[in-house]
C-alpha cells in the first residue's frame, strides 16, 4: 500500500499575539478540567458515608492520590507540582496524609500520615466506589500509621512512635557558609518519655515524612520506632538504643545543632 504525502510550500506566520493566544485557550482548557476533577475529588473526600470497618490490627483509611501534587503561595494562590515526572523518591511523590474510615486505636475522621509504601494495590479495596479517580480506599496495617493531628491541630505521633530532629557538629573555622556535619545514628528525641534527649539508634532509624501541611505546602517530620509498652512482635525492633546524656548536654548548651537537613539546623534555644 502506498503512502502520498501532500506539502504546501507557502508558509503561514503567525503573529506572537495569536501564538500567546492560542497557548491561553490550551491552559484555560486544561485549568478547567483540573478544577472539575478537583471538586469532584473534594466532593468525595469530605463525604463521610461509608459502611466499611476495620479488622483486628487493620485501619480503614480513604485518601487523596492528588494532594501532594500541589502546593499553596502565602496569598492562598495554588499551582499545580508535576512531581512524578522528575524525581524516583518515593517519599515525596507518593501521597500520605489520610482520612480514618474506621480502626481500633484512632478516633474515626482523624488526619494521619501513613507510610509512602502503603498504597499497593494488595491493600486497596477496589469494591468500594469513591465516586472520584482521585479518591481511593486501602485498608492498611496499624504500624503503616506514623502521625495524627489532635483536637488542638497539632501533630502527635501514633503509639510506637517518637518524633525527632538530627543531630549535627558545627563548623568551627573561620571559613563562612559551611554546613554542619551529621552525626549518624544519633536523634534528638521531642516527644514521649526520652523528649528532649539524644539518643543512639538503630541504622537508619531517622525515617522523614514528607507530607502536606495544613498550610498546603510541603512540610516534614523524622519518626522513630519507639515502643513505651510492650513491643508488638509485628511492628519490629525498638530504634531507641542509649540515651546519651553527654551528647544531650551539648545540645542543651548550643555546641551541637539539630534539625532535619543540615541547612535548617539551629541551637535548641532558637526553637523555643
Amino acid at each position: 500500500m502506498a503512502k502520498h504525502f501532500i506539502i504546501n510550500p507557502k508558509k503561514n506566520l503567525i503573529s506572537k499575539e495569536e501564538i500567546a493566544a492560542i497557548e491561553q485557550d490550551k491552559i484555560a482548557v486544561s485549568q478547567g478540567i483540573w478544577h472539575g476533577r478537583e471538586r469532584k475529588a473534594k466532593d468525595a473526600f469530605i463525604e463521610q458515608k461509608c459502611s466499611l470497618k476495620y479488622v483486628k490490627g487493620k485501619v480503614i483509611i480513604k485518601i487523596d492520590l492528588q494532594l501532594k501534587n500541589q502546593t499553596t503561595f502565602a496569598d492562598g494562590t495554588k499551582i499545580r507540582l508535576e512531581r512524578e515526572f522528575n524525581n524516583f523518591n518515593r517519599r515525596e511523590t507518593q501521597p500520605v496524609n489520610a482520612i480514618v474510615i474506621s480502626a481500633e486505636h484512632i478516633p474515626e475522621g482523624s488526619e494521619i500520615l501513613i507510610s509512602h509504601n502503603a498504597l499497593h494495590d494488595s491493600n486497596r479495596i477496589f469494591s468500594h466506589e469513591s465516586g472520584s479517580v482521585d479518591i481511593e480506599y486501602y485498608s492498611i496495617a496499624e504500624k503503616d500509621c506514623f502521625a495524627w493531628w489532635d483536637d488542638k491541630g497539632e501533630l502527635q505521633p501514633m503509639k510506637n512512635y517518637a518524633f525527632a530532629y538530627r543531630v549535627f557538629k558545627p563548623y568551627e573555622g573561620r571559613i563562612g557558609f559551611i554546613t554542619p556535619v551529621l552525626l549518624e545514628n544519633i536523634l534528638y528525641i521531642t516527644t514521649g518519655e526520652y523528649k528532649g534527649k539524644v539518643v543512639h539508634t538503630e541504622k537508619a532509624a531517622d525515617y522523614v515524612i514528607v507530607y502536606q501541611g495544613k498550610d498546603g505546602k510541603e512540610a516534614q517530620q523524622i519518626r522513630c520506632k519507639h515502643f513505651e509498652d510492650e513491643q508488638p512482635k509485628e511492628n519490629g525492633i525498638e530504634e531507641i538504643m542509649a540515651v546519651s546524656e553527654y551528647l544531650t548536654g551539648k545540645v542543651n548548651a548550643g555546641e551541637l545543632v539539630i534539625g532535619i537537613t543540615p541547612e535548617n539546623a539551629k541551637k535548641l534555644n532558637e526553637y523555643l
